[in-house]
């Protein structure tokens, strides 16, 4: 079974919930084995909070002793902590950090197989140890400057993009012929190895309205997309 490792995000965020009605799901315990980096007490917070009486985790202090069976919280902090839900503050970006350093190390040592992050405030989980426009940068510095590929999915379409967290003014810039056929081939490969599509079809998009419209409005298409 594949072991599914979730961060907690920010504690003031939506992060706790969204888990929480997911694992709800008993249908996610026959496909995966769910465990959670956080805390009882903060979950149990967010559960009360939402007037859930029906649920509880499984609580390890061993990531080696996972339930197959029900999902499970690996308790990484055990104080009590402020939550101010809808707030951004330095507790909820300290904790959001605490909680992906410790799935990431998980990861890093083959506990878990693969990686499920809730959400974050880009802004308040700024510190020494995260400075980065993202999860995406973050997880490409912390796995060996790899280059990974942010995607959007449903169950008709994956969208990749090319360029990822920075201000939508230096996109021209930052765009490359080069860059633009290495996504493909990433996605390419993710496509077929992820998702299992044999044969799978890209379509690459325009930059400008109208795709340029052969130069009338924008020369990006003909000079770096078209190739």
């Amino acid at each position: 079974m594949v072991r599914v490792g979730i961060t907690q995000g920010d504690i003031n965020g939506i992060g706790s919930e969204v888990i929480i009605k997911a694992l709800l799901d008993p249908a996610i315990c026959e496909l995966c084995t769910p465990v959670v980096f956080g805390s009882n007490k903060t979950m149990s917070y967010h559960r009360k909070t939402m007037g859930i009486e029906d649920f509880n985790f499984n609580i390890v202090r061993d990531i080696n002793n996972l339930n197959p069976k029900r999902p499970n919280l690996f308790n990484i902090y055990e104080e009590e902590v402020n939550i101010e839900l809808g707030k951004s503050t330095e507790t909820g970006g300290k904790y959001a950090l605490k909680s992906l350093e410790a799935a990431c190390e998980a990861l890093e040592n083959a506990k878990i197989d693969t990686l499920v992050t809730a959400p974050i405030n880009k802004h308040n989980i700024q510190s020494e140890s995260f400075k980065f426009p993202g999860h995406t940068e973050y997880l490409e510095k912390r796995f060996g400057n790899v280059k990974g590929l942010m995607m959007l999915c449903s169950d008709a379409l994956r969208v990749g993009v090319v360029t990822g967290h920075i201000p939508v003014v230096n996109i021209f810039a930052s765009l490359s012929t080069e860059k633009i056929y290495s996504k493909i081939k990433t996605i390419n490969k993710s496509l077929k190895e992820d998702f299992g599509i044999t044969k799978p079809k890209i379509a690459v998009m325009g930059l400008n309205p109208h795709a340029g419209d052969n130069g009338t409005i924008g020369n990006e298409e003909l000079e770096m997309i078209v190739p």
